[in-house]
């Protein structure tokens, strides 16, 4: 009985948290009504996890891309078949990598520090003090975040997969094991690369943004005990964030395929 009362609590609290996730992402949406009226936070925001990310994001994609055309490359070369790397390539980045590995990026990045903004305006009572004053923290907090997301994320990942793909090129053509020229794997890039592929890509990224922000905010508004809530709120908004991103990847790859 003892072992199926911790289940039972775990299941429960599981529930508990899926229907207040759930309410909160209602109650985002319900106020994107109010996007006009709130302009410069929606701008701040995409500027904070938009283009604050954009170095970083470079670094990433240039290297992926160019570990991505190296490992494969001088495997293809075995059996004369490198002309066909940057086809690879770009679908490798363009369904998977990027939207992934950018996610994980923003999570990291932005994610945390949305947590823990918010989680020490909830610990310092500034949440209630807006309640006093007659505005919504949903309103207020969540939804600028949550628009910056849905927008910043697929324009990351549009970027990052350029990025990456110029990353394969530059060692496609100068690793002296594969060597192909810029033309050749532009060519295996167009026959691989179908606008199904970066629609699915794009779809990928938007609910990715959606969920960083979610988590996010949820776990900053569940924030208490001090400055180690805080940290313990932020650890956990990126870990529950890297794992719905790689759940929600597995279920939109088999709906997308």
């Amino acid at each position: 009985m003892g072992a199926l009362e911790r289940v039972g609590k775990r299941v429960l609290a599981f529930n508990e948290i899926v229907g207040e996730m759930l309410m909160l992402l209602g109650q985002t949406v319900w106020f994107f009504r109010e996007a006009p009226r709130n302009l410069q936070s929606i701008f701040t925001q995409m500027a904070i996890i938009g283009y604050e990310t954009l170095p970083i994001a470079s670094v990433m994609a240039f290297f992926v891309g160019m570990v991505l055309a190296l490992q494969t490359g001088v495997e293809l070369q075995k059996y004369g078949t490198q002309n066909i790397i940057g086809g690879i390539v770009g679908l490798s980045m363009v369904r998977e990598l990027g939207p992934v590995m950018t996610s994980f990026l923003v999570a990291g990045r932005a994610g945390s520090a949305m947590a823990a903004e918010i989680g020490v305006m909830k610990v310092y009572e500034e949440i209630d003090a807006l309640k006093t004053l007659d505005i919504n923290p949903v309103r207020y907090l969540a939804m600028p975040r949550l628009i910056a997301c849905l927008i910043c994320v697929p324009a990351l990942v549009i970027y990052a997969n350029f990025v990456g793909v110029l990353g394969g090129a530059f060692m496609s053509h100068l690793h002296p094991k594969i060597f192909i020229s810029y033309s050749t794997y532009y060519d295996s890039l167009k026959t691989a690369l179908k606008f199904k592929e970066v629609g699915a890509g794009l779809i990928k990224a938007t609910t990715f943004g959606g969920i960083i922000a979610l988590v996010a905010c949820y776990t900053g508004f569940k924030t208490s005990g001090g400055a180690r809530g805080i940290a313990q709120a932020t650890t956990r908004a990126v870990v529950m964030s890297f794992m719905l991103i790689l759940v929600a990847d597995y279920f939109l790859t088999r709906l997308l395929m």
